[in-house]
Order: C-alpha cells, then structure tokens, then sequence
C-alpha cells in the first residue's frame, strides 16, 4: 500500500556509539529487506555519508552482496534506479519503495511513498537527543511507532 496509509516506524537503539555503528547497522537492515525482496532508499545526512555507505555496503560483512547505487548514478533524471537499494542525501533522490532508512537529522518530505521506515539511534547523547526529536515528530503526524533495544 504505498502511499496511502501513514508508515509504520520502527527506532532501533543501538548500545554501541558512533556513527559507523549506525552506518554499518543500517547496511545490515538493508541487506535484509534485500534478501525478503524489498526496494530500499537509505537517506544519508549528506554527500559524504552517503559516499561513506556505498562503500560499507561492499565491505561491512564477509560474502555479503547488497546490489546498491547512489540515487542519481545509474538512472536519468526521471528513469527508475537499477538497483533494489539507493543511497541518496536530498529530498529530490527519495524514490517510492517499501523501506526508508533514514540517516538524516529531519523527516524526509515524502514519507507518505514508503510502507516502513527505519530509524537508528546510537548511544550517543547528541544522536539520542536528535532521536527524540524525530520520535516526538513521528508521534504527532500519527505514524505507528516502535522501540526496539538493540
């Protein structure tokens, strides 16, 4: 039901710290949803991270293969991506599909073109606070809202 009904969000709190426990994290929900045959967009904050993801999926897991692109590279401007995954940093590279990871500080606009979104939260105090922010924005538009403690 993409598109019509508000997205379920699921918060996983991780124990460990930094920001390439959240990156190396999100590679493995990515591969997952891969594996169950599910289109993936991740939204990285920026340019740099999302470069800095191209290169995990490759590399976060021995044997793994995540077929990924960086939003943009492979297709024209209005073509569709080549890949299951895509890795994107503004509003304009979200493309529909059934699972957001969402990397970025704010709520990306076109939450509506997703059935799920991930969010992931580190041990960090500055990452837990800008959590809570999200979760609290989340609650209030109405989405379904999930904790899982990782």
């Amino acid at each position: 039901m993409i598109g019509s009904a508000m997205a379920r969000v699921d918060f996983y709190l991780l124990a460990e710290s930094g920001d390439l426990s959240r990156q190396t994290f999100a590679c493995r929900l990515a591969e997952k949803a891969y594996r169950l045959k599910n289109t993936v967009h991740i939204q990285a904050a920026d340019r740099l991270h999302a470069q800095q993801l191209d290169g995990l999926l490759w590399t976060f897991r021995d044997g793994s293969f995540v077929p990924h692109e960086l939003a943009g590279a492979q297709s024209g401007p209005s073509g569709p991506p080549a890949s299951p995954i895509t890795i994107g940093w503004t509003g304009e590279d979200l493309r529909p599909g059934n699972l957001l990871i969402n990397l970025a500080d704010e709520l990306p606009e076109t939450l509506q073109s997703f059935t799920r979104v991930a969010e992931i939260v580190t041990s960090d105090e500055d990452c837990r606070r800008r959590g809570r922010k999200r979760f609290a924005e989340y609650r209030s538009r109405g989405h379904d809202l999930q904790l899982h403690q990782l």
